[in-house]
């Protein structure tokens, strides 16, 4: 059964779910969490403290709304449009991700978002 966040980016606030992955369930155990977020093309990512290894079904190829946890940076992903790996109009992370979740609304009002701005996600 998913787990109902929310993702507050700068002043705007976004519906997700976590799924339940022991990656996901770690991430929603540690909640809430405030960070200052990094943006790779259209994705936003911060490092969380949660230390997760990559999962069986990590992979780099993830759709607009995704959430990833990426192994390499402990980082949560926000994927809203391309990235600077996109070979269509599909985001594609760095490298693998773990898939621990996806936003419920328009991902894509995120476009534009500045780098450094703040990120807090919170259980609902």
């Amino acid at each position: 059964m998913p787990n109902p966040i929310t993702i507050t980016v700068g002043d705007i606030t976004l519906n997700a779910e976590l799924n339940d992955t022991p990656t996901a369930k770690a991430i929603f155990d540690t909640l809430p969490i405030e960070a200052s977020g990094n943006t790779w093309g259209e994705e936003i990512y911060f490092e969380i403290p949660v230390d997760s290894e990559e999962a069986p079904d990590a992979t780099e190829h993830v759709a607009v709304g995704d959430l990833g946890y990426w192994p390499v940076g402990s980082a949560f992903c926000i994927f809203f449009g391309r990235t600077p790996a996109s070979t269509d109009d599909e985001p594609r992370a760095a490298s693998p991700v773990n898939p621990i979740g996806r936003v419920v609304d328009d991902v894509t009002v995120l476009v534009g978002a500045p780098h450094g701005v703040e990120v807090k996600i919170e259980a609902v």
